[in-house]
Order: structure tokens, then C-alpha cells, then sequence
């Protein structure tokens, strides 16, 4: 999808949809180890000594407001009479994903197990696909307008994301977009010629396969919008729908069925590979 409420803090857990603020697994494991200090009759002071740590950082860390690491679980436990209570509520701690909606933060960590991803795209190129350029146009056209700060760090996650298509060669991306969406000369015709030109470098890719689907079609499986579905290792099927300022993972078996199979039903609509690559290298003839 087009990406950037956070995500769950373990992506093992079946309850993808609910999607809380990572503050909120920091606050929760902060008031756990604050519990666990007093009840071993420790201040802060007489903590921090024994974890090695300052008073301010154990002071951050029982306030949810810092990420506690390996060394600072570790020696609270011991000083905490060894209860496994933080190493287990460690596990379930997140970091912010700076750059990356707080809505597709899940969907983006998962894409990264995923062995097949597949995205249908009506509005724009797909985020794995963008040129720099062409996502410098799409952020720069948000409203409100970013900040400066915003627009780089959204900039910079985007194109750190698309590190996955060469990252993961054994992963099947396969992408279907909307004639129209090529053909749109977003930024002006040197933005557009970028785009196209990424597009036909990724296209050579094994792993990856760029399907058109063509604006004079009769037959569509799609109306109701893009889809973006993926397959883990063990074979789960997942889906994901976005909205403006919003988008929902799909863990529901039934309901991400649904929009696998309108996925492969778009695939055997839109021009096949060939075709696909013949247009868009027509398409970047005339720019």
C-alpha cells in the first residue's frame, strides 16, 4: 500500500487488529518493574546502583518514557528475586517506527517474514515501487503540509522499506496498477520519467512481477479498492486495508480469503507481465 494506533507489541500474537500505542506496553512494563522494585524494598537510588544505571534512566523507564535494554532486564531481574517477570514483559516491548503511519507500522514489520506480497494500486504507485522523487511529490502533497522534519523522516522509511525487494530475493512482490496511475505525470514529466524508468529496472527483477491493469477493461475484481495481501512461512494468509488516515491488518481467515481471491481474479484481468512491461515502456517513450 501506499503507507506510514501503533502496533502490537508481539507480532507472534493472533490479535493483529487491535493496534495500541507502543507507550502503552512501555507504561505498562515501567509500572510492573516500579511494582517489582518496591516490593523488594528498593528506591530508586538503591536500584540503579545495583542495575548499573542512572536514577534518571530507572526513573525514565518506570515512567514509560525509554526503552530499558538487555543489561537493564537482566540486573533487575536479579535484584528483583529472579521472577521472570521482566524478561517476559521485555518481550513484549516496541519501538517507534519513525517515518512509517502509525496504522501500517504491523504491516510493515511483517512484510519483512512474508514470503509472497502482493499490492492492487488505484491512486498512486505503490510505496515498494516509488522513486525517490515521485515519494518526495506524494509527501509534499499531503494535507496539512509537513514539516520539513516530517517529509525527511517519512521520506527516508519509505525508501529504507524498499531495501525488501533486494533484501528478499526469494520473496514473490507482484504488483497491479492502474493504467491511469502510470500514465499520470505526478511532479512533472522529469519526475514521471524517474518513476518509470525504477519501475522498468524492477520489472528485470526474478522476484518481482508488475501487471497494468488497463483503463478500457470491461471486467474488474477490484472496485472496491486497493488490496494488499501477504503469505507467511507457515502459510498464513493476511490482508491489509487502508483508508484516508487509516488502514486495518486482516487477520480473519475468511475475510482475508475474500481479498486473496479478488487478488489472483485481478491478475487473470490485468495484461499479463509482457504486455504489462510493453505499455509501460510505451508509456515512458512519451514522457
Amino acid at each position: 500500500m501506499t503507507n506510514t494506533a501503533e502496533t502490537p507489541a508481539n507480532e507472534d500474537d493472533d490479535d493483529w487488529e487491535r493496534e495500541p500505542d507502543p507507550s502503552d506496553s512501555l507504561r505498562t512494563f515501567g509500572a510492573m518493574a516500579q511494582a517489582l522494585r518496591e516490593h523488594a524494598g528498593l528506591s530508586r537510588a538503591e536500584f540503579a546502583e545495583i542495575v548499573r544505571f542512572s536514577k534518571h534512566t530507572v526513573e525514565s523507564v518506570e515512567r514509560g518514557r525509554r526503552m530499558p535494554d538487555e543489561a537493564y532486564v537482566e540486573r533487575g531481574e536479579g535484584a528483583t528475586g529472579n521472577t521472570g517477570a521482566l524478561r517476559e514483559g521485555a518481550k513484549h516491548l516496541t519501538r517507534r517506527d519513525p517515518g512509517i503511519a502509525a496504522w501500517f507500522r504491523q504491516w510493515a514489520r511483517l512484510e519483512k517474514k512474508a514470503t509472497i506480497l502482493c499490492t492492487y494500486e488505484c491512486r498512486l504507485v505503490p510505496g515498494l515501487l516509488q522513486s525517490r522523487s515521485y515519494a518526495e511529490t506524494v509527501i509534499a502533497n499531503l494535507l496539512p503540509p509537513p514539516s520539513d522534519e516530517q517529509m525527511d523522516a517519512w521520506l527516508n522509511a519509505r525508501m529504507d522499506r524498499q531495501k525488501l525487494i533486494h533484501e528478499r530475493p526469494k520473496t514473490e512482490f507482484s504488483f497491479i496498477i492502474e493504467e491511469h496511475v502510470v500514465r499520470r505525470r505526478l511532479g512533472g514529466d522529469e519526475v514521471a520519467r524517474e518513476q518509470m524508468d525504477l519501475l522498468l529496472e524492477l520489472v528485470k527483477l526474478r522476484n518481482v512481477i508488475i501487471q497494468v491493469m488497463p483503463t478500457d477493461t470491461e471486467i474488474h475484481a477490484a472496485l472496491d479498492g486497493p488490496i494488499a495481501i501477504m503469505e507467511l512461512p507457515d502459510g498464513k494468509r493476511l490482508a491489509y486495508s487502508e483508508g484516508q488516515r487509516n488502514g486495518r491488518l486482516i487477520s480473519d481467515p475468511n475475510e482475508a480469503a475474500t481479498l486473496h481471491q479478488r487478488y489472483a481474479t485481478l491478475r487473470s484481468q490485468a495484461l499479463n507481465p509482457l504486455d504489462s512491461v510493453g505499455l509501460l515502456n510505451r508509456i515512458r517513450g512519451a514522457l
